[in-house]
């Protein structure tokens, strides 16, 4: 599988096209790391595995999801998101996007 470039980062504020929430990436594969059974099953518009895939904190959720790119744009709404887990992956919010935590420390 070839290394594709990914449009989104870590602590970028997304929009699900699909299926309409808001989130904040924690994470960035750059193609499909998930099974064969969890595809098939869930990934029902078959999206391209060898394009990058994205962990999402998911606003006013409890759950994560593992979205591909094609899947997802930019959020325009701006603002913060709430999930119980942000505080886990980063140490607060710049203009429009959330600041990593520094886990060498």
């Amino acid at each position: 599988m070839s290394k594709a470039t990914a449009k989104f980062s870590v602590g970028q504020l997304i929009h699900n096209k699909l299926f309409g929430y808001r989130g904040v990436i924690f994470d960035v594969d750059p193609y499909f790391h998930g099974s064969t059974e969890w595809y098939d099953h869930v990934a029902t518009t078959k999206p391209p595995k060898d394009r990058p895939w994205y962990h999402v904190l998911v606003d006013g959720a409890g759950h994560t999801t593992y979205v591909a790119e094609r899947n997802l744009e930019a959020d325009t709404k701006g603002g913060p998101i709430r999930h119980a887990e942000l505080n886990d992956y980063f140490q607060g919010m710049s203009e429009d996007r959330y600041i990593p935590l520094n886990k060498d420390h």
